[in-house]
């Protein structure tokens, strides 16, 4: 991953319906989505110079800001599109996109009927987003919240400060990231990626209920069934690990990444997880 400053860059960005130099894309600092969470984004990857479900990922988008109270000034169609003129606009085939749409700086309060919805996309190249072949988990402290605490189904920029958190807390402890439980105390979701397990033969994931059912998620679950796999969408309790043989991470950012440990549990990257690996990859660049 570059450790170039993200403000601080070359190229161009998509704002409010037109490019940009990347460095004179800026808000101001009482914008209500800095002080108050107001943001929703995506995270989109390219291969080829052809972003992976595309529509699938602004359907997202404009579902997020719906549930935030937030109408994006565009349609789906000219978002689509501005990502293809973003990504050819800095020339970039294998890369990362982030469009995101946040309230403005016309209201300073918890309310915030009348404040602008601003919407941009930037791109950018990003290799794999852990080097190792298998990643280690520690467990998170902060747990993902029931869906009558937060609009758990939005993919909305204040519900990622426990994962932030979570992942820092692991990172200390030398882990890679963290693996995180819901409010009832069963297995949910890492800090930015589902997780699936494998139990003689079969896959088993935690079922969607108060975290996002991701994109990269239901293609996996597509992939194995075509496979011949099969998936049970299960309550997984944090003990239930000692049973499972495999385990592994799925995301847009992470694609798909198998797991050696977590937390006291250890797996093997074993031939489900690398007939997934397998698939995935091809899929995406076909």
């Amino acid at each position: 991953m570059s450790l170039l400053a993200f403000d601080d860059r070359d190229g161009q960005i998509w704002m409010n319906g037109q490019l940009k130099p990347w460095r004179d894309c800026n808000t101001h600092i009482l914008t209500h989505g800095l002080h108050y969470g107001s943001a929703v984004f995506e995270g989109n990857r390219s291969y080829g110079g052809k972003v992976f479900k595309l529509e699938e990922h602004t359907e997202r988008l404009f579902a997020s800001a719906a549930l935030m109270d937030m109408k994006i000034p565009f349609s789906q169609q000219e978002i689509n599109e501005a990502c293809n003129r973003v990504l050819e606009a800095n020339d970039i085939v294998d890369g990362y996109l982030r469009p995101v749409a946040w309230r403005g700086s016309e209201m300073m309060a918890v309310s915030a009927q009348n404040t602008k919805i601003h919407v941009a996309i930037a791109a950018w190249s990003w290799p794999a987003y852990f080097k190792s072949e298998a990643i280690s988990l520690g467990w998170a402290k902060y747990r993902r919240p029931s869906p009558e605490s937060a609009p758990v189904h939005a993919k909305a920029a204040g519900l990622y400060m426990i994962c932030t958190l979570s992942k820092h807390a692991c990172e200390k402890e030398g882990f890679d990231d963290a693996l995180m439980l819901d409010f009832r105390g069963q297995v949910a979701e890492a800090t930015g990626a589902n997780v699936f397990f494998v139990k003689d033969g079969e896959l088993h994931t935690p079922i969607a209920d108060c975290f996002l059912n991701g994109i990269t998620r239901r293609t996996v679950i597509s992939l194995a069934r075509d496979l011949g796999i099969t998936v049970n969408e299960r309550v997984i309790m944090p003990e239930d690990l000692a049973d499972m043989q495999e385990c592994f991470l799925v995301g847009t950012a992470v694609e798909v990444k198998p797991v050696a440990r977590v937390g006291d549990y250890h797996f093997q990257v074993g031939d489900i997880s690398n007939q997934l690996v397998d698939a995935y990859s091809k899929l995406v660049r076909a």
